[in-house]
């Protein structure tokens, strides 16, 4: 298992000293300046591994991730501009991969990468996390938004909840709510209004889970072959929390939706990025057996935790220490360590999985870091040393 640690550019709080120090392996980023859609060039794919120092020098660390290199909500629908946005794809696939950037993390989430409804969410020792409420969600569908059909998506029960939560929040509340939610828009949620979240769910009218999942298989199949040729793994990112929301589909949430991707263009750099923490939050997830069966296609690993609040499938979690949720770890990286056996095995050039220690919560100095959401340094260095510590002590008593 390869550690790696994601950093968000020279703007990320935790520096590529601190990486070090955490003993990383290799670093997850991406250009996040670049417009989604716009190819990524040499140019700037070369400054951002020197940014990293990746210059092969004794001790420096390497680029060995993108995370992400975004799909277009036009390639997603199959409008406006979507053949150019796929040439461009094809072109930062080519720059990359002549800049020895061989993995690349993606998603097919339609509007919102992510959903939270709280950031900092108080745990009982004083540390924080990030936490989705189902009822604090419906709030601000069913009142704030004010989505058309919303009021058909919930219970009679959940609506009731959601309409006295409404009530019970001042403007302010209702505003801190608002900006957790569209933190998880691509690019600066700070500047974009509920208006545009319309406009958005607006061009999505329409679009179920049968026509994302054709555009997304034409996507890959365009993508996919380019990434073969080029050597390169893709590997998309389940959905975040795995179930609809605001009336839009999810099609990477499941085994079986996940089997249906990967069946869909058939070779080996059609991949997934495996996110316990994603996966977890529905219970009828089974982790460990799915890298089981999915192993051979998972190119890169996010590993965390979270704790669910209820068994209904779209029901309220937090995210946890890395051990202290709902999952098991330690058969977690035990199937991975299985699957890297095989491929070592087999002779693949990939039979150590690129890990990263996802999310964490804030401890420590990390309450008055400002880090960005998910990705403070002391925690992240605690699951990342908790991660090691499990692989280590499986690998010295074996698998069997």
């Amino acid at each position: 298992m390869k550690q790696t640690w994601r950093w968000f550019g020279p703007c990320d709080t935790v520096s590529i000293a601190d990486i070090r120090q955490a003993g990383a392996e290799g670093i997850v980023t991406a250009l996040h300046h670049v417009p989604t859609g716009e190819t990524w060039t040499t140019s700037e794919i070369e400054r951002r591994k020197n940014d990293i120092g990746d210059a092969g020098r004794a001790g420096h660390l390497r680029w060995v991730v993108v995370e992400s290199l975004p799909v277009s909500d036009d390639i997603k629908l199959q409008a406006g501009d979507w053949r150019q946005h796929i040439d461009n794809y094809k072109a930062s696939l080519r720059n990359l991969a002549t800049a020895g950037v061989e993995v690349i993390c993606y998603n097919f989430m339609p509007v919102l990468d992510w959903t939270r409804t709280d950031l900092a969410h108080s745990l009982p020792d004083g540390a924080r996390c990030m936490r989705f409420d189902t009822v604090d969600f419906a709030a601000f569908d069913l009142f704030i938004l004010k989505r058309r059909g919303a009021d058909e998506d919930y219970s009679d029960e959940v609506a009731s909840a959601a309409r006295i939560r409404d009530k019970e929040m001042d403007d302010a509340a209702k505003k801190a709510l608002v900006d957790n939610i569209l933190c998880g828009l691509p690019g600066a949620a700070e500047s974009v209004a509920l208006d545009d979240i319309r406009r958005s769910l607006e061009i999505y009218s329409g679009v179920d889970e049968r026509v994302l999942r054709g555009n997304f298989t034409a996507f890959l199949e365009e993508v996919v072959p380019v990434a073969q040729a080029l050597g390169l793994r893709l590997c998309c990112h389940p959905d975040d929390p795995p179930t609809p929301l605001l009336g839009l589909p999810r099609i990477m949430s499941t085994e079986r939706q996940m089997r249906a991707m990967l069946d869909a263009v058939d070779l080996p750099a059609n991949g997934l990025t495996f996110c316990t923490g994603s996966l977890a939050a529905r219970p009828d997830n089974d982790l460990p057996a799915m890298i089981d069966r999915l192993g051979e296609r998972i190119h890169f690993l996010h590993l965390r935790d979270v704790v669910r609040e209820t068994d209904e499938i779209g029901g309220s979690f937090y995210e946890s220490e890395h051990l202290g949720g709902n999952s098991d770890m330690v058969a977690i990286v035990q199937a991975v360590l299985r699957e890297e056996a095989r491929r070592k095995a087999d002779g693949r050039a990939d039979a150590s999985i690129p890990f990263r220690p996802d999310h964490g919560l804030d401890i420590l100095d990390d309450l008055t870091r400002g880090a960005q959401p998910g990705y403070p340094a002391i925690g992240r260095l605690k699951g990342l040393a908790e991660l090691r510590g499990i692989a280590t002590a499986l690998d010295a008593v074996g698998l069997d």
